[in-house]
């Protein structure tokens, strides 16, 4: 009598109830709900008579499409593993992660087809190219093939803890590493995102986060949960995404805290006439408390952190709002909400642990490192059982982030362990100095590494991008810090640049900076 735990019965019923209602904006083409899963069902059927079986993996390269967001009901539908890339990753990147996954069907983007084509040599268990836009020689035409089926296709038996889709992660300092999320496992956090925000039938839903990143957030099926509408954004632009939210009666988004800054520090002529009560969802990175006032209290919209990560399927945290934080002046409540949160009603338990394995005490200052175990954890890392056992093998998920635990049970990330400086043996988290730097008005975009230093171990330098036309020297900035955080904690030296190293998720790439900040004088 038991329904297994799946995104795909979220699909059941909003067809179901909803065939009618708008389901897909994507520039103009506009799809109502039984019109996306008609095509979803003859991607289905094409797939299978291109000799896709259940357990087959299927990779897609493509930014935020109609086509993109079909293949997260099409693929898994038939029982197929869906490997959703990173489109801002080398040639290299992409044969690793097509050949260590064993994809025998890549789906491509036209940006991506010339990148793809000369490394396909290089890919030889791949039985078929398909160009979800565009074509070429050896290419077949996504369109055609949904354009030549019936939509008839052979539904097999799926299981709750059926492989739905395997996740690479961005590689950073290694390999990436295939993050295998079941059926039941998006399906949890599906649930649980709905349970915290209550997205409406019909809301319009902007696609500003990549849908390859952790599936969305599972927004790729939540929003179908909720009969809302996916509007499609294929590149972030701050101009666009205002006009969309006008345009498409949006009311809802989810973006790294690096898209946040940019809105909130666009142009009046960019921005145009904002629309209020957009609801944000924001995780990533912890957001600062001055972007966090600026939204709110310039445009109306309302911010709320998540925290999590791709081998959490990702939400594990919620800075869930409190009554009484409504009547705090609006920069101490954007100080509460730049918190991470507390644990999602579905995710799972989580415990911060210090080096003993114990939990620290809620003093809101003693660091350890997040785990989590629970409803939404990865069934393991595809292919890769040492990594595996080391990120989980007692039993909890070791997440190697950095946080406190507030009096009230509140959690809140001080660094990644890798990126807290210890400074004559005192302990300085990186996003404190940033919160404070961000607080300066010259200031668009901040990153804080520390460097090694003779006397100290470790100072913290920080690379600043300054907003058009703005000005602000070294001496200034250190001086600004220093007035808001310990001395201790203030940066020793500072680098003005133009751009700061991001992924494709927004994340900046502190790993970059401290390479490049190598020859830099420290004190």
């Amino acid at each position: 009598m038991e329904t297994p735990l799946s995104p795909l019965e979220f699909a059941r019923r909003t067809r179901l109830l909803h065939g009618a209602r708008e389901a897909v904006v994507d520039g103009d083409l506009r799809l109502t709900y039984e019109q996306f899963f008609d095509r979803c069902d003859r991607w289905s059927a094409a797939l299978q008579g291109l000799g896709v079986r259940q357990g087959d993996r299927v990779a897609t390269i493509a930014p935020n499409t109609h086509a993109q967001l079909e293949a997260f009901y099409a693929v898994p539908q038939i029982g197929a593993v869906l490997v959703p890339m990173n489109y801002r990753l080398t040639a290299d990147d992409f044969v690793y992660m097509v050949n260590h996954s064993g994809s025998s069907v890549v789906c491509v983007h036209s940006d991506y087809l010339g990148l793809i084509d000369g490394v396909r040599d290089q890919m030889p268990g791949v039985r078929h190219f398909v160009a979800f836009e565009g074509s070429g020689d050896g290419w077949l035409d996504y369109e055609g093939l949904i354009a030549a089926t019936s939509g008839e296709f052979t539904r097999p038996e799926i299981g709750e803890r059926d492989l739905l889709t395997i996740n690479y992660t961005s590689g950073t300092t290694s390999r990436p590493k295939g993050v295998m999320i079941t059926h039941r496992n998006a399906a949890m956090n599906s649930i649980g995102t709905l349970v915290h925000f209550q997205v409406g039938i019909g809301e319009g839903y902007l696609w500003t986060l990549p849908m390859f990143h952790a599936n969305g957030w599972t927004f790729t099926w939540t929003v179908t949960a909720a009969a809302a509408v996916h509007v499609c954004l294929r590149k972030v632009d701050a101009g666009a995404i205002f006009g969309l939210i006008r345009d498409e009666k949006v009311r809802w988004m989810a973006s790294a805290p690096t898209v946040l800054i940019s809105l909130a520090n666009s142009a009046p002529e960019v921005r145009g006439e904002v629309v209020g009560g957009v609801q944000i969802v924001t995780a990533g990175a912890p957001p600062a408390a001055a972007t966090i006032e600026r939204l709110e209290g310039d445009f109306g919209w309302n911010i709320t952190q998540v925290y999590g990560l791709t081998e959490t399927a990702p939400f594990i945290t919620i800075c869930a709002p409190r009554p009484e934080d409504e009547s705090l002046p609006p920069s101490e409540r954007a100080i509460a909400k730049a918190r991470t949160g507390v644990e999602l009603i579905t995710s799972g338990e989580i415990r911060v642990v210090g080096d003993n394995g114990d939990e620290v005490p809620a003093d809101g200052q003693t660091m350890g490192e997040i785990t989590v175990r629970g409803n939404v954890v990865m069934d393991g890392y595809y292919n890769d059982p040492a990594a595996t056992e080391k990120a989980m093998g007692d039993g909890w998920f070791h997440t190697g982030d950095a946080a406190v635990v507030h009096p009230d049970g509140y959690l809140e990330i001080r660094d990644r362990i890798k990126d807290v400086i210890i400074s004559g043996g005192e302990n300085i988290s990186t996003i404190e100095v940033e919160g404070a730097i961000l607080r300066n008005p010259a200031v668009d975009e901040v990153a804080v590494v520390g460097l090694p230093s003779e006397k100290w171990g470790e100072t913290p330098h920080a690379f600043v991008v300054l907003l058009p036309g703005a000005s602000l020297t070294e001496e200034e900035l250190v001086a600004f810090v220093r007035e808001r955080i310990a001395h201790y904690k203030a940066p020793r030296g500072v680098s003005f640049v133009n751009e700061l190293p991001k992924t494709a998720t927004g994340k900046i790439q502190k790993f970059v900076l401290r390479g490049g900040a190598a020859n830099l004088t420290r004190q």
